[in-house]
């Protein structure tokens, strides 16, 4: 059996699992988005903004920021231990601040509040260079199929 990594360590392997295999985060996203934090079902999250990020009034853009309420849901979810984090049912996001501009970084939370047999709830919170909440938004996930994966184990060729 392989050594079991931290949860911070695991979240930080998905996470590197998503940038190599999907099509999105990369593109989105690129080695601006970090994972600074993580413990069992919290992740803290940055992204340095850049103009691929922004709308044309120059602020991030709300669909960057519902990418990393998808991402963020889904890193949660890796926090509980699943390096698969199923699939998304649904997705919601309130935008309440400006959430910066080119320059600055945003910061966010996310949390997984329930992960049953079939259904993860997850939250997450965005805050701006002032401190001020930006965003914060909802997503649900679907993962019964997640079980079979071996908690915290690492997948090959990862730390």
């Amino acid at each position: 059996m392989a050594p079991k990594l931290s949860p911070v360590n695991f979240v930080r392997a998905v996470m590197r699992s998503f940038q190599k295999e999907s099509g999105l985060e990369p593109r989105l996203l690129g080695n601006t988005f970090r994972v600074t934090d993580a413990t069992d079902g919290k992740v803290h999250f940055a992204l340095d903004i850049s103009k691929d990020h922004t709308n044309r009034l120059g602020t991030i853009h709300g669909g960057t920021i519902a990418s990393m309420v998808d991402l963020g849901g889904s890193l949660a979810v890796a926090s509980k231990g699943r390096f698969a984090t199923g699939v998304s049912t649904d997705l919601n996001v309130t935008y309440l601040s400006p959430g910066g501009v080119t320059g600055d970084v945003i910061t966010g939370t996310a949390t997984c509040d329930k992960i049953g047999k079939t259904l993860a709830y997850t939250t997450v919170s965005f805050f701006n260079n002032k401190g001020q909440l930006a965003a914060r938004g909802s997503h649900t996930k679907y993962v019964a199929m997640t079980w079979a994966n071996e908690a915290y184990v690492p997948p090959e060729g990862t730390e």
